[in-house]
């Protein structure tokens, strides 16, 4: 049975259906579907396209090519003609896909790699809640974890709902399309572009064959589809704006904004937040009314314990947080780390009029403060060394959506086996359950969103909504640590020039800065900042030149793949330039990059950055950067490319089906080294 797709915030009582599984499937490359009435009369068993109709413009094809040669590592190694090919008149038949797999990869059943633009998914879906839960009104929500690009659904031919951008979630009730009873024809189009480089896409690549950096795209549904049984009035998620804000470790304060949906105008709810640790209750907030003016109610929760309460706690809390760490408690509240990964358990009750309780939710919490100052980048007022792997989420038969729930918590366990103490998460918002176990697991997390690669009022419309839902989605996780909207300049081509796209970061800045103050925002990751808490570079290069640009923060600042760390001024037009603040944390967020040499069979493309001879030679490369980025003094952290190998780049210090390359014992006490280098440069003991 499968599990929940949101365990991180569970309602009692939960009923709720996967819709997992096998759909129907049809390419729609002509576009036709709408004005065929598909989404009335069901998806027909065939239909023949011309897919010679439309080519791309002379002026596409060379901006096209421009971007890939400025962004791809090594543009010499590019392939030749690297385009889509017309099939000219073909037919396309309706067969099943397996979702939550997008049809390019082999898990779905279909495995096609053409371009594919309109496609649509079709699937009988039926009311699915108890005669009692009928009878007080609760809703049916449809629920979709994330689909590649813009999506319109219909039930029966309802039109009930419409979502754009590829990488977060969206739900839609189908309460009254379902509520007569019986099975119903729930429609889903789906259009994703192969071509529009406005198009938020990551690491998705617009050409027929994978290379470089650049990976076979992903359409259409990806995460977990399932329908859900909610009351009408009920709590909303993060992505409603319910957030609590766990960082005032000193008071020992959670301060909570419960967002309300469903409440009709005019009647009166009241809410309620408890707190445990583990079978302790620490606190209750009892009933407070929700004011008349807002659906937003607040609560300044105690975290902190009485000692009573903690000889209470049982030996699975105090084993794992002893109390006499100075690390795992501070003035009687429990700290969240990646060594003490303790949570809180937080129980929402919403009440109506009557004081009967008509909705509730756990979910959980950790109290951890981060801050960044004299060169350190801080976790609970204590500079921590951030030794953190590029993770790209990628699995060779499914792609970006994870082969299981477990899949994505080996991953967290394989880069703690070798010492790695979290992850910059790359041009990915990742299943939300890989947070799950990154809170639960000790796991530091750098949130980061897909880019796009050309700058336009289109792109910053898309980018601004899609940024946005990504980080009210994932802002209540204790592992999550810093934001990262923009890497390498992505679409922003000509920031030397452009007030225009320095704005637009600028204005990223500060709206992800008014979402959440309680992190950093890396703005531009590797070069060209605009206005960033961090300065972050990437450097390729190999171990002796690594250390000697360590050495000192003037060649750490200069220009780096021939971009400036920070921006000049724009001659005479007041546009602003950018500078390293003196006091902000310096991490190297790209480096190493090394590939293994081996035999390779014809057609074959193993790439990486450089080049090791062996798994002995790659271990000698990797401590010999890692401790020359330490060695100069100057940098707090660092971003290791990358945990596997996906597809041609195959620079992973495991192998795509997660094994070993290097011996990961090995790994760890190279990190564990560089660690105590760090730490003794701080003048804190680290064990």
């Amino acid at each position: 049975m499968e599990s929940y797709p949101r365990p991180d915030f569970t309602r009692s009582n939960l009923n709720w259906k996967s819709l997992n599984g096998p759909w129907s499937f049809l390419f729609d490359d002509n576009d036709i579907g709408l004005s065929r009435h598909w989404h009335v009369y069901g998806l027909p068993e065939e239909i023949a396209v011309d897919t010679s109709i439309a080519t791309n413009s002379e002026t596409y094809s060379k901006e096209s090519e421009s971007i890939k040669v400025t962004i791809a590592a090594n543009p010499d190694q590019l392939i030749k003609d690297n385009i889509f090919k017309s099939e000219g008149a073909v037919t396309h038949r309706k067969r099943d896909i397996q979702v939550p797999y997008v049809w390019q990869c082999p898990a779905s059943g279909i495995e096609e790699k053409g371009v594919h633009e309109v496609f649509w998914y079709e699937r009988r879906v039926a009311d699915l809640r108890s005669e009692k839960e009928k009878e007080k009104g609760d809703r049916v929500m449809l629920r979709f974890g994330a689909v590649d690009y813009e999506a319109t659904v219909w039930v029966d031919g309802h039109f009930v709902g419409k979502h754009r951008g590829g990488h977060v979630p969206f739900d839609i009730d189908i309460t009254d399309e379902v509520a007569s009873g019986g099975e119903k024809r729930l429609s889903l189009r789906v259009y994703d572009s192969a071509y529009d480089l406005t198009q938020p896409r990551g690491k998705q690549y617009w050409a027929a064959q994978p290379e470089s950096i650049f990976y076979t795209p992903s359409g259409g549904i990806w995460q977990s589809v399932w329908i859900e049984a909610v009351p009408s009035a009920r709590i909303g998620g993060s992505s409603s704006g319910t957030v609590f804000r766990s960082d005032s470790i000193e008071d020992g304060k959670l301060k909570a904004s419960v967002k309300v949906l469903g409440r009709p105008a005019g009647q009166k709810f009241s809410a309620g937040l408890e707190v445990r640790l583990g079978d302790v209750l620490v606190s209750s907030t009892g009933k407070v009314g929700l004011p008349r003016e807002t659906d937003l109610v607040c609560f300044d929760s105690s975290m902190k314990l009485s000692d009573g309460q903690i000889s209470q706690l049982g030996s699975n809390i105090l084993d794992a947080a002893p109390l006499d760490n100075r690390n795992a408690w501070l003035n009687n509240v429990a700290l969240w780390s990646p060594e003490h990964p303790t949570l809180y358990s937080l129980t929402v009750r919403l009440h109506d009029a009557t004081g009967a309780t008509v909705d509730t939710i756990q979910t959980t919490t950790g109290m951890r403060r981060i801050s960044w100052h004299n060169s350190t980048f801080q976790l609970n007022n204590e500079p921590y060394f951030q030794a953190l792997f590029l993770d790209q989420g990628y699995w060779p038969h499914t792609f970006m959506t994870p082969p299981s729930q477990d899949a994505l918590k080996t991953d967290i366990q394989l880069s703690k086996k070798m010492g790695f103490n979290g992850c910059r998460k790359h041009q990915k918002v990742e299943d939300p359950i890989f947070y799950y176990w990154a809170d639960r697991l000790g796991f530091l997390v750098w949130g980061e969103m897909a880019n796009a690669y050309q700058f336009s009022a289109q792109y910053t419309d898309r980018f601004d909504a899609e940024w946005r839902e990504a980080v009210l989605r994932d802002i209540n996780h204790p592992s999550i640590v810093a934001w990262t909207p923009i890497n390498e300049s992505w679409a922003y081509t000509s920031l030397g020039e452009s007030i225009e796209q320095r704005n637009h970061i600028r204005s990223l800045y500060y709206m992800t800065k008014t979402l959440d103050p309680s992190r950093p925002i890396n703005d531009n990751c590797g070069w060209e900042h605009v206005i960033t808490d961090l300065t972050t570079f990437h450097d390729y290069d190999d171990g002796d030149k690594l250390t000697e640009t360590c050495k000192t923060l003037e060649s750490i600042l200069a220009p780096k793949s021939r971009r400036p760390i920070f921006l000049p001024e724009i001659p005479g037009t007041g546009g602003q330039g950018s500078r390293h603040q003196s006091d902000a944390p310096v991490i190297c967020t790209e480096f190493g990059g090394i590939n293994i040499a081996r035999n390779t069979t014809s057609g074959e493309r193993d790439w990486g950055y450089t080049t090791a001879s062996n798994p002995e030679d790659l271990l000698a490369r990797i401590e010999k950067m890692m401790t020359g980025i330490v060695g100069g003094g100057h940098i707090c952290g660092f971003v290791y490319t990358q945990l596997t190998d996906i597809e041609q780049e195959v620079n992973g210090l495991y192998t795509p089906d997660r094994k070993e390359k290097l011996d990961a014992g090995k790994v760890k006490g190279i990190v564990n080294g560089v660690m105590r280098r760090y730490y003794a440069s701080v003048g804190k003991v680290w064990k």
